[in-house]
């Protein structure tokens, strides 16, 4: 079967998006592409984001293509489907330019794994993935049908019909992916590098999946939620296929980086330097040394509360004290060239505590952001704290709300966001 995997060309005017506005590789895609060839099928994929596609040009590539199926994503890339555009007006443009010209067409994305019912309505496609994605596209193309596909959403005779809950793919045994040329060429973004200037191509890998924890606010309780590790000689075979590409640095998207000595000592013998996100009160001094002398430049640490009440409130399940993360931080500063602490903008934390923090971390060359007001992700337990289990509303209630509690937005927001109801005007209405 022919089947075209399709990343939209983003825009984020004016949405609440706090994720990197460059491109990224789609590896959600990737994934798939890679095990629809190992069954036989033709596979394609697009890139709207990577190579500049409008709607209109993009659609017309893949209806050349002339694809039985046709996958469409709304979230660019795994990396960040924990704090995806609330608003599918990206996804939509591509599937009304799209016509006929896809086959069947199904979404992908966190929208359709926690609201299908919406996002079917919203999008005008065949079916949704309820979850991780991988396998569910493989079933679907392998069927010629998704109907009997579990994980899919879709309706029939206008009642919303759900094949079980939402999936979980292995990840362990992924294959390593294969990127042509012209991508690496293109991906010139090195994601949340500020050590020095970015030259040669960058990529994004993926190590690890899911998460052992449950912060309030983490979007994940409907996809990659649970922790899983992936085979290291796959991952090592991907990353010195980049490397023979001449890719200068790599981004591991997981959820959360943790301690893994054999992937470190494999990444100190090779001469390629790389960017993570973690908690660093789950490292030992002696592995963020480690992790400093495989090349780690870059480290986005969880810090989000100042105080252990706050962090208690955000069921971060931290043991160490404000003070022991400090130093922590210290000292990943000296074995890391680019070290931020993220903060999250609660009640708990006095504002002139903070202030004082962050300047006695940047007189160390660490940066710690003004602290992001927090936004309540339909798949957040923060939100069914907020409201119960989500409903066909969900992003119109978390969006309503986050614009009416915060007056003025974090420092990575450079304009205003607008209501959802005036950033989907393409949209069906109810």
């Amino acid at each position: 079967m022919k089947v075209a995997l399709v990343n939209p060309r983003w825009d984020f005017a004016h949405s609440i998006y706090f994720g990197c506005r460059e491109p990224h590789f789609p590896l959600e895609l990737a994934y798939a592409k890679a095990l629809l060839e190992a069954q036989g099928h033709e596979p394609l994929l697009f890139d709207g984001h990577l190579f500049e596609r409008d709607p209109a040009n993009l659609s017309a590539e893949v209806a050349a293509f002339g694809p039985a199926l046709t996958v469409i994503a709304t979230a660019p890339s795994y990396l960040f489907w924990r704090c995806a555009p609330p608003e599918l007006r990206v996804p939509r443009a591509l599937v009304e330019a799209l016509g006929g010209g896809g086959g069947i067409v199904i979404a992908i994305g966190p929208h359709g794994s926690v609201t299908p019912g919406a996002t079917l309505r919203k999008l005008g496609v065949d079916a949704v993935i309820r979850g991780e994605c991988e396998e569910a596209i493989l079933a679907c193309a392998a069927s010629g049908d998704f109907a009997g596909v579990p994980g899919i959403a879709y309706r029939e005779r206008g009642a919303l019909r759900l094949n079980g809950p939402n999936q979980a793919t292995r990840f362990v045994d992924v294959p390593p992916l294969a990127w042509s040329d012209d991508w690496i060429a293109r991906h010139r973004h090195h994601h949340h590098r500020f050590d020095t200037p970015q030259l040669g191509p960058g990529a994004e890998v993926e190590a690890s999946r899911g998460c052992p924890y449950s912060c309030s606010f983490c979007a994940k309780l409907d996809y990659r939620d649970s922790y899983r590790r992936r085979d290291l000689d796959k991952l090592l075979t991907e990353i010195d296929a980049l490397i023979a590409q001449g890719v200068a640095y790599l981004y591991f998207i997981d959820e959360i980086f943790l301690p893994q000595r054999a992937l470190l000592e494999a990444l100190v013998e090779r001469n390629v330097v790389f960017g993570i996100q973690t908690r660093l009160d789950l490292w030992k001094p002696e592995m963020i040394e480690l992790l400093g002398k495989a090349g780690c430049v870059s480290i986005e640490a969880g810090v989000e509360s100042l105080t252990e009440e706050g962090r208690e409130a955000l069921d971060k399940d931290c043991r160490l004290s404000t003070e022991a993360l400090t130093e922590r931080l210290l000292l990943a500063r000296r074995c890391v060239p680019f070290v931020q602490a993220n903060l999250i903008k609660t009640g708990a934390d006095d504002p002139e505590t903070v202030t004082q923090w962050r300047a006695h971390l940047q007189s160390h060359g660490i940066w710690a952001n003004d602290p992001v007001p927090l936004y309540p992700y339909p798949s957040s337990p923060d939100y069914r704290r907020l409201w119960g289990e989500p409903d066909d509303r969900a992003w119109e209630r978390a969006h309503q709300h986050y614009l009416a509690q915060f007056d003025a937005f974090s420092d990575i927001q450079e304009e205003r966001p607008l209501p959802l109801s005036e950033l989907e005007t393409s949209c069906p209405a109810k």
